[in-house]
């Protein structure tokens, strides 16, 4: 099935993951989350992983081990997130480039630029902490 706006299943796992993080009173484990978001436990150690290198989230090992949130939930935007696992967003969603577009107006309308925008202010403007 075609989707308009693509959201990976990594950037997916970052985002819910750390919104269930910054959520919980207690530590989570990837076993945890894992089966919170039904996703696949290794897919998810290696998204945590990213979270952790990148001073998002501090790992603590061991049987009462798990994650935590090493920021102010507040301070902290699903873009930022998003961006760490994609890459900076594109804004243009139409296959041909403006050069080479045969047409004077788009096509489309110009909607993929309007869903676009309207996503990434979205992500710009929420932060874990309206999650919760």
């Amino acid at each position: 099935m075609a989707k308009v706006v693509h959201i990976s299943e990594a950037a997916s796992l970052a985002v819910h993951s750390m919104a269930l993080i910054a959520g919980s009173k207690e530590m989570l484990n990837v076993n945890r989350i894992a089966d919170l978001t039904h996703a696949s436990r290794n897919h998810l150690a290696k998204v945590m992983q990213t979270l952790v290198k990148n001073n998002y989230l501090e790992s603590v090992r061991g049987p009462k081990g798990g994650f935590t949130l090493k920021g102010d939930a507040a301070g902290i935007t699903l873009l930022e997130i998003y961006e760490l696992i994609e890459g900076t967003l594109e804004h243009k969603y139409c296959g041909i480039g403006d050069q080479k577009c045969p047409f004077r107006t788009c096509v489309f309308g110009g909607l993929a630029d309007k869903f676009s925008r309207e996503f990434t202010n979205y992500l710009r403007n929420t932060t874990l902490s309206q999650l919760i």
